[in-house]
């Protein structure tokens, strides 16, 4: 979208907005039929593969290499319209205001974690939270950023926080970020505690200030990540990931996580998990492929392998296909598992 535009387009909804020397509009729409077998809704659905979005960022050049900039980016359903998942708030994927220059760029407010924002580049779908990925569950051991946020928040952000991420040394990156102890109105925690002195009541604040760092390193063809992130209830992870392109087309990558919940569980609380996955580019089309395991202690396996296959119609919008088989137990406490197969069709448009 032409920038001219989208400074006239901003210029009533956010008064000084237009003053920016640099502002766009940018977003996703992605809507497809899906069905999933072996859940509480197996019925075939309108529904997503990606995240749909609506985000503005600007920067503005305030002189001697130094930067201002802001991003704001909304959520929402398409199929109704609505602010995706109610209880979440307007600028669920992010609300950052910080500076740039030689130091690198410093943001405050809320945002992906600096572990979760890294990984992204090592999972077959991008990160995205589809049921054929892998982002949501085995990528990241099942774990959660944000367990004090309210029920039904994302929880791969945290609130209340600072970024800074390192200029670019060579192909090598540290970025850091940390929380507040806010309370943000997370819903009952019971953890070591008991139904009647939960050790985490209501509307908590932190027992100790969440943090997320990586190190990310790219040269040539292959990358890597390794990254650690301690929470709001301090369960900690750690997490190694690395890709290699062979081929300009063909990109193979794996991620190694480990998840410590000992602050709230006291027995059986590690979870490891690993996942294996490959894209390869053919002319406007796309494969994807990838395999995994989720290992909590004392608990079954998780086990997921997932095909899919992309269909570019143009640079901004292709066509999907994805196919998953997945065995997880429903429960924590389950002696077996179920078989849940994954089939969806869709279109995906970023504007």
């Amino acid at each position: 979208m032409k920038k001219s535009l989208v400074a006239l387009a901003l210029m009533g909804a956010f008064g000084g907005a237009y003053a920016q020397s640099s502002v766009v509009i940018y977003g996703t729409l992605d809507t497809g039929i899906q069905k999933t077998t072996n859940t509480a809704n197996s019925a075939t659905q309108i529904s997503k593969r990606d995240n749909n979005k609506l985000g503005f960022r600007g920067v503005e050049d305030l002189g001697n290499g130094l930067k201002a900039l802001f991003h704001l980016e909304i959520r929402y359903e398409p199929d109704t319209g609505v602010i995706e998942n109610t209880s979440r708030p307007l600028f669920q994927g992010q609300s950052r205001v910080g500076l740039q220059g030689s130091f690198g760029t410093i943001r405050a407010g809320r945002g992906l974690t600096a572990f979760q924002e890294s990984t992204i580049a090592f999972e077959p779908w991008s990160g995205q939270p589809n049921v054929a990925g892998y982002m949501t569950n085995l990528q990241v051991a099942g774990y959660t950023s944000d367990p004090l946020g309210p029920a039904g928040n994302s929880a791969n952000r945290f609130s209340n926080a600072v970024w800074w991420n390192s200029p670019v040394w060579n192909g090598f990156q540290l970025n850091v970020n940390v929380g507040s102890k806010e309370a943000n109105g997370n819903p009952v925690i019971i953890g070591r505690g008991t139904a009647a002195a939960p050790q985490y009541p209501a509307n908590s604040m932190a027992s100790a200030n969440p943090y997320s760092v990586s190190a990310t390193y790219t040269q040539g063809p292959i990358s890597a990540m390794i990254a650690t992130e301690r929470n709001a209830v301090e369960t900690s992870l750690w997490a190694f990931a690395a890709s290699y392109k062979p081929t300009t087309n063909l990109k193979l990558m794996g991620t190694i996580v480990k998840q410590d919940q000992g602050h709230t569980v006291a027995f059986n609380n590690d979870t490891d998990s690993w996942v294996l996955g490959l894209n390869y580019t053919s002319g406007p089309g796309k494969f994807l492929a990838g395999y995994g395991q989720k290992s909590p202690d004392g608990q079954l396996k998780t086990k997921q392998i997932s095909v899919g296959y992309e269909y570019s119609l143009s640079a901004r919008t292709y066509l999907y296909l994805d196919l998953a088989n997945k065995k997880t137990p429903l429960t924590a406490t389950a002696t077996s598992d179920v078989n849940q197969k994954h089939y969806s069709l869709g279109i995906h448009h970023n504007f």
